[in-house]
C-alpha cells in the first residue's frame, strides 16, 4: 500500500508541477501577449508621427519651393531690367559722342572753339562711382516675405 501511496503521491506531485509549469507558461504567454501589444501601439502612435511629420515637412517645402520661384521670377525680371538699362546707356553713349562729334564739327566749320568733355566714366560704369562704400545692414527678416 505504501508503493500505491508513493505512487499517488509522486502521480499528484507530478501533476502539481506540471500545473505549475501551465500556470507559469500561460502567465507568460499572457505577459508576452501584453508587450506584443504595447509594443504594436507604440510603433502605430510612433507611424502616426511620422506621417504627420511628413505631411508638415512637405507643406514647408512647398512654401520654400514658391518662395525659391517668387525670387527667381524677380531675379529674372531685374536682370530683363538690367539688361535694358545697359542697352539704354550703350545707346545714349553712341548718341552723346555723335552729338559731341558734330558739334566739333559745327565749331572747327565755322571757327568757334569748343571744348568738349569727355564722358564721365561714371557713367559708363556706374558700379565704380567715386563715392565712398557704404555698408549695408542686412538681416534675415529682408527675406521674409
Amino acid at each position: 500500500m505504501a508503493s500505491t501511496q508513493q505512487a499517488v503521491s509522486s502521480a499528484s506531485d507530478a501533476d502539481q508541477q506540471y500545473a505549475k509549469f501551465d500556470e507559469r507558461k500561460r502567465k507568460r504567454m499572457e505577459s508576452n501577449r501584453e508587450s506584443a501589444r504595447r509594443s504594436r501601439m507604440r510603433k502605430q502612435q510612433r507611424l502616426g508621427e511620422l506621417m504627420g511629420e511628413t505631411t508638415q515637412l512637405h507643406k514647408q517645402n512647398s512654401i520654400c519651393r514658391e518662395r525659391i520661384d517668387s525670387v527667381e521670377r524677380n531675379y529674372r525680371a531685374m536682370d530683363a531690367e538690367n539688361n535694358v538699362l545697359r542697352a539704354q546707356i550703350a545707346e545714349l553713349t553712341e548718341r552723346l559722342n555723335s552729338l559731341n562729334s558734330l558739334t566739333q564739327f559745327w565749331a572747327d566749320a565755322n571757327g568757334f572753339p569748343v571744348e568738349l568733355s569727355e564722358i564721365p566714366d561714371a557713367l559708363l560704369e556706374p558700379w565704380q562711382l567715386p563715392c565712398p562704400i557704404q555698408p549695408i545692414d542686412a538681416s534675415s527678416d529682408m527675406l521674409l516675405f
